[in-house]
């Protein structure tokens, strides 16, 4: 009896492999692919998401075996780096079979990389299942070594949960990376110590500028803090190199001698990283976002399903990438107080 792994494989094999790659209207070449496989998360951080969240009817959302065969059709089209985000990834209901599933592409060639941003909660239970479905690093969301500043800022976590499954993470072998949002009068203090932390730990460590997207119950302009302060204030204390390692993400790198590992700072508001974007977001209902900053998305999900064959699929993501803007608009609005883009975070994907 054949099961859902092999009629993804039969699909694919409906359509030979595309040599055509996606090319934005920029010349920017399209190699990475975000999915969020569920807008829901076990955490309620305090600039991602209001604590009362409505999340959507779990009818709406794509089945696992649709976003493998969604994944698939931008892994033909040159897809290289393919990253499974939320909401918390880990928290979707047999999310490891899709793992397995895309794993086959690792196997094939055809994907560089299978890689996954994760709260961290969840982890000590799947940690040894994501090596062995060819995950080799993953991202870790978090902003706080404090155990009591970490509940207050994820309303619902424990923080010695994520602790646990970054062991368990680092015994399966997997590379883990660390990304804390830098928030004003929160963390500000504790960045320096989680530097030396985490490379204690041989794990680099990213810090972000809190994003203006969706309706939260505090003020983002309360709580945003340069990136541009950050490095100046770490600069006293370490002496920073520009590094030229990348990930194929936003981030740009920074090696510090004192503790022997790398900083990234990921700036959507002080400095644009536009200009060599490689990435294109897919949301958990089959909607394509071309920038994480614009409203402008793509619908997939209806040829998706209008056949199986995938010729209306890939021209539906022709005309999408042609519409790829050259870059967002991210503000923190100081008049307005209204996020500059009306989603949340995990409706995207993180």
């Amino acid at each position: 009896m054949s099961g859902p792994r092999d009629k993804t494989e039969r699909q694919a094999a409906m359509v030979p492999p595309s040599s055509t790659p996606m090319i934005d209207p920029f010349g920017r070449s399209i190699s990475y692919l975000r999915v969020s496989v569920t807008d829901r998360c076990d955490f309620r951080c305090v600039y991602c998401m209001s604590e009362n969240m409505t999340f959507l009817p779990k009818g709406d959302l794509l089945s696992l075996e649709e976003l493998d065969r969604l994944c698939s059709a931008f892994i033909r089209r040159g897809v290289r780096k393919l990253r499974l985000t939320g909401g918390e990834p880990l928290v979707r209901r047999d999310i490891m079979t899709l793992f397995r599933n895309l794993g086959r592409h690792l196997e094939s060639g055809a994907l560089e990389e299978l890689t996954v941003t994760t709260n961290g909660s969840q982890l000590a239970r799947f940690a040894d299942e994501l090596a062995a479905c060819g995950v080799r690093r993953i991202n870790v969301s978090l902003d706080t070594l404090d155990a009591a500043k970490f509940r207050q800022i994820t309303r619902w976590g424990a923080l010695g949960k994520v602790l646990e499954g970054i062991d368990a993470a680092q015994r399966a072998g997997l590379k883990v990376k660390i990304n804390a949002v830098a928030l004003k009068d929160f963390n500000e203090e504790e960045l320096l110590p989680m530097i030396r932390w985490a490379h204690g730990r041989d794990m680099d460590i990213t810090f972000i500028e809190v994003m203006p997207l969706g309706e939260i119950d505090g003020q983002r302009a309360d709580q945003y803090l340069p990136l541009s302060e950050v490095r100046a204030r770490l600069s006293q204390a370490l002496t920073l190199e520009g590094s030229s390692h990348r990930t194929g993400g936003p981030a740009r790198y920074f090696s510090s001698a004192e503790t022997g590992g790398r900083i990234g700072f990921i700036t959507p508001l002080t400095h644009n990283f536009c200009e060599s974007c490689n990435r294109v977001r897919l949301t958990c209902t089959g909607t394509l976002y071309m920038c994480l900053g614009q409203e402008d998305a793509a619908d997939l999900r209806k040829p998706l399903r209008a056949s199986e064959s995938d010729e209306a699929l890939m021209e539906a993501i022709d005309r999408a990438i042609a519409r790829k803007p050259k870059g967002h608009d991210f503000v923190i609005d100081r008049t307005t107080r209204q996020p500059a883009v009306g989603r949340h975070m995990s409706v995207t994907g993180g």
